[in-house]
């Protein structure tokens, strides 16, 4: 799949936002600390997926009813959603400046039904001209998703014969849709209920 810049400025994705607020003490302190150990791009881009995909637990997997979509907030909490993942490995990876981008899927149940917006994120090393998906979604059985810039090893690869998609554009803020479900939602399960469906 050819990915798609929805911002052909590509300082877009290094830039900072209320959501990828990667000049917060929280977001800078983590980031250091990772880059301290892991001097070059390619060490600190996996070793912040790995941070985020096995340190913050997915709330749904651990039934935390907090919602964080902030980066900070997602860092400081250890706790959040696909999508506040997202936010907060994008953060770690703008904190060091590596692009990093926020794209997504919409996924369905194994009969098509109930679809849902997944959200991801995608990277482009100093450098390189080709950006990779990742999903710091988290594992757990049946989901294995790695740090693999050649191939990609992510949570849910699509069936399109349930009407699930990998869109292809890669935004630099997140998608409105998926930004106003978290914002509005005061809690874990108001927020499964106003997923976003569709982009």
């Amino acid at each position: 799949m050819r990915l798609i810049q929805q911002n052909p400025d590509i300082h877009a994705y290094l830039a900072s936002s209320e959501a990828i607020d990667h000049w917060h003490p929280v977001v800078q302190e983590t980031s250091g600390t990772l880059w301290s150990s892991h001097a070059d791009a390619y060490s600190y881009a996996e070793a912040a997926f790995e941070f985020v995909r096995d340190t913050v637990p997915h709330s749904a997997d651990s039934g935390d009813p907090r919602v964080a979509w902030r980066a900070s907030d997602v860092l400081a909490t250890r706790n959040g959603i696909c999508y506040a993942k997202a936010h907060a490995l994008v953060a770690l990876l703008r904190a060091q400046g590596i692009l990093g981008a926020l794209c997504y899927q919409r996924l369905a149940d194994d009969d098509g039904a109930n679809p849902v917006v997944h959200g991801l994120v995608a990277l482009r090393l100093p450098g390189s001209t080709r950006w990779s998906r990742l999903d710091p979604r988290g594992n757990k059985p049946g989901v294995d998703a790695r740090f693999d810039l050649d191939q990609e090893r992510l949570a849910f690869p699509v069936r399109p014969e349930l009407g699930e998609i990998d869109h292809p554009e890669l935004y630099a803020a997140p998608h409105p849709a998926v930004l106003k479900a978290l914002q509005e939602s005061a809690d874990r399960s108001r927020l499964l209920r106003s997923l976003p469906t569709a982009l």
